[in-house]
C-alpha cells in the first residue's frame, strides 16, 4: 500500500510539472495535447473492444456509435491544436483554464467526499458522493480569482455560471468513463501511469472539459 501510496505521489509530482511547463510555453502545450490525445484515444478505442469481446455485443449500430465517439474527440482535440498553433491566446487561456477546472473538479471530490462521505451520487461510481460533487463545484470556482483578468468581456457571474458547467461536464466525463470501465470488468484504462493507471484515467473528465469550455467562451 505505501509503495502504491509513493509512486502515486511521484507520479503527481511529475504531471504537475509537466502542467506547469505547459501554463507557460506553448509548443509543450501543443506536443503534450498531441501525445496525450494519440494515447487516450488508444485506450478508449482498446476499452471499447474489450467491452464489445467481454459482452459478444453484435450491435452494429452501438459499435459505430462509439467509433464515432473517439474520432469526434480526435477532431475536436486537432481543431484545439490548429487554433492554438495560430497564436490564438485566448483559445490557450481557454484550454489551460478548462484543464484547472477538471483538476480542482477531482480534487474538491476527492477532499470533500472523503471528509463528510454521505449519499452515494450514483451506482455507476459508488466511491462518489453527493457531497463530493459539491465539493467539486467549489473547488473550481476558487480559479475565477487567478483567471478573471483574462476573461475580461465577462462578468463574475457570467464567469462563475461556465465555470460550473465545465465542472459539470468533467464530472459527467469521469462518470461515463468510469460506466465503460465497469462494463469491461476493468480496473483502469491502462498502467502507464504508476499509481494512477492510464493516460484516460487521468483526463476522463478533461476530454469533454476542453472542448465544452471552447464553446462556452467562443459562442455564449
Amino acid at each position: 500500500m505505501k509503495t502504491e501510496l509513493n509512486k502515486r505521489i511521484i507520479t503527481s509530482i511529475f504531471l504537475l510539472s509537466v502542467l506547469i511547463i505547459m501554463l507557460f510555453h506553448t509548443f509543450v502545450l501543443i506536443i503534450c495535447l498531441i501525445i496525450i490525445g494519440i494515447i487516450a484515444w488508444i485506450e478508449f478505442y482498446a476499452l471499447i473492444s474489450k467491452i464489445f469481446t467481454k459482452n459478444n455485443y453484435k450491435d452494429k449500430i452501438l459499435r459505430f456509435f462509439y467509433k464515432a465517439l473517439s474520432l469526434l474527440y480526435l477532431s475536436l482535440l486537432v481543431f484545439s491544436i490548429i487554433s492554438i498553433k495560430s497564436n490564438n491566446s485566448e483559445l490557450e487561456i481557454i484550454v489551460i483554464y478548462s484543464i484547472f477546472i477538471s483538476i480542482m473538479t477531482d480534487i474538491g471530490g476527492l477532499i470533500v467526499g472523503k471528509t463528510f462521505k454521505g449519499k452515494k451520487l450514483t451506482k455507476i461510481s459508488p466511491k462518489k458522493t453527493i457531497s463530493g460533487s459539491l465539493g467539486s463545484f467549489l473547488f473550481s470556482l476558487l480559479l475565477i480569482p487567478f483567471f478573471i483578468k483574462f476573461f475580461t468581456d465577462y462578468t463574475v457571474l457570467e464567469i462563475s455560471i461556465i465555470t460550473l458547467v465545465i465542472s459539470s461536464t468533467s464530472q459527467v466525463g469521469d462518470l461515463f468513463i468510469s460506466f465503460l470501465k465497469r462494463l469491461a470488468n476493468v480496473k483502469d484504462t491502462s498502467d502507464l501511469l504508476p499509481g494512477h493507471g492510464g493516460i484516460l484515467d487521468r483526463i476522463d473528465g478533461i476530454i469533454l472539459s476542453i472542448p465544452v469550455g471552447i464553446f462556452l467562451f467562443n459562442f455564449i
